[in-house]
């Protein structure tokens, strides 16, 4: 499996560098993979697709104002992008610079907070915020929302709260799940009134969602690790549906993943921790039937997995037919519901 196979060209105007008017507003590209069907929909129309009995599965983490502007005590700009918060006011973060960035570095953040470097793990550094007692606190005081580098503007107000999505509790991400961006309360309040349950787990997304693939080789790629729980309570719920015939749609690639990497040894299980879980076409999904997600990158793992859930070429014919029809792209863009190819 190599990198090019999931290469395709985006007119650079149907990214979306805004949301759309109000929740629920996009458009919806319906895919059936088992006979690669297309179908235009709204948004709105998913209360007419999920059925009673079925599980809506959300991905919970709330995103951290984890981008943070200052400089170098010994001169020059700098760039902090948190990727996770430990304990001890320390984080793991990217630093941007122009000049290398050294162990015992101090830095004056927002002019508000110095932060000392304290070493490399791998390609983060780690950070301490001196006298910080509570990193979230310091981050929603002096950070700014990290809108990825394809939306080429500065996040405003308006991103504090379109850029999160209305069920989001965990405090832990770096970047939105996006497929959830789109419903408001009443759409999720709509579907538990027809029978849909709605269940959360929680998978803290990392800037590695937006990290270039360099291998040509696809066997040679290391995933990036991302925190996941699955509750017992998600486990009970999806097994009840199992047995009343009911189907599992996960909202977005990171509940499919954290979904998938609980059931890992061959039943779903509630768990916690670490997963590095990487989704080629080939992967034999234990758990999810449907997912909800929005248009990807061009060489990305999430295109990849998209292509494993629904076949490779369902996949590209359904974002020819998005382009041709002027879908708008990426976080801020449409979605896709997408039926899984191998049932």
């Amino acid at each position: 499996m190599l990198l090019d196979d999931f290469d395709y060209q985006l007119p650079q105007e149907l990214i979306a560098q805004q949301p759309a008017v109000e929740r629920g507003a996009d458009r919806m590209l319906y895919l059936d993979g088992k006979s690669g069907e297309l179908a235009d929909r709204q948004f709105r129309d998913i209360v007419d697709l999920v059925n009673p009995g079925d599980v809506v599965v959300l991905n919970d983490t709330r995103v951290i104002k984890a981008r943070l502007l200052g400089r170098k005590k010994s001169g020059g700009r700098v760039e902090v992008m948190v990727e996770r918060v430990l304990d001890g006011g320390e984080v793991l973060a990217q630093i941007g610079s122009n000049h290398p960035t050294r162990v015992g570095s101090v830095l004056v953040l927002a002019d508000a907070v110095e932060a000392t470097v304290l070493g490399r793990e791998r390609e983060f550094f780690r950070l301490r915020f001196e006298g910080c007692e509570d990193v979230f606190a310091l981050l929603e005081r002096h950070g700014s929302v990290p809108l990825p580098l394809y939306i080429s503007r500065a996040a405003g107000e308006e991103d504090s709260e379109r850029y999160q999505t209305v069920y989001a509790r965990e405090r832990g991400a770096v970047a939105a799940p996006t497929a959830g961006l789109h419903f408001d309360r009443p759409l999720l309040d709509t579907l538990r009134a027809r029978g849909a349950d709605i269940a959360y787990l929680t998978l803290h997304v990392g800037a590695g969602t937006f990290q270039p693939v360099r291998q040509k080789d696809l066997a040679h790629h290391v995933m990036h690790a991302e925190w996941y729980d699955v509750p017992q309570a998600t486990v009970d719920m999806i097994m009840a549906a199992r047995a009343k015939g009911g189907r599992v749609l996960a909202v977005g690639t990171t509940a499919l993943r954290a979904l998938e990497s609980a059931a890992a040894e061959g039943e779903l299980e509630a768990a916690r921790g670490e997963t590095r879980l990487f989704v080629l076409p080939g992967y034999r999904f234990r758990v999810v039937d449907r997912l909800l997600t929005n248009f990807h990158l061009p060489k990305s793992t999430l295109l990849m997995l998209v292509s494993a859930f629904s076949g490779m070429d369902n996949i590209r014919c359904a974002y020819r037919h998005a382009i041709n029809e002027r879908y708008r792209f990426y976080s801020y863009g449409d979605a896709m519901l997408i039926e899984r190819a191998n049932l």
